[in-house]
């Protein structure tokens, strides 16, 4: 037990919570991205992309979040550019 505070046993208890749903959520984020950028943003011709949101919707994502990282991967970001920088160095 945390205490005898009904708030102290719930805050540890949902940080806990919190910690797990976060790990799994940048997973889901990271697998989203790379299956935007491989093979573009529309779900009917990208499976892989399909199997992600899937994930996302299993894991209680919110679909503006998928969304938002869908446009992110794909650059359909309105004022936001990308541009390709290589930096080259000896070592």
């Amino acid at each position: 037990m945390a205490g005898h505070s009904k708030w102290a046993n719930i805050q540890h208890r949902k940080g806990r919570q919190d910690e797990k749903r976060g790990k799994i959520w940048t997973r889901v984020i990271r697998e989203i991205t790379v299956a935007a950028r491989l093979g573009g943003a529309d779900l009917a011709l990208n499976p892989r992309l399909r199997l992600a949101v899937e994930k996302a919707k299993a894991a209680n994502m919110p679909a503006d979040t998928v969304k938002k990282n869908i446009d992110k991967a794909t650059g359909n970001l309105e004022g936001v550019h990308y541009e390709e920088i290589r930096y080259e160095g000896y070592g």
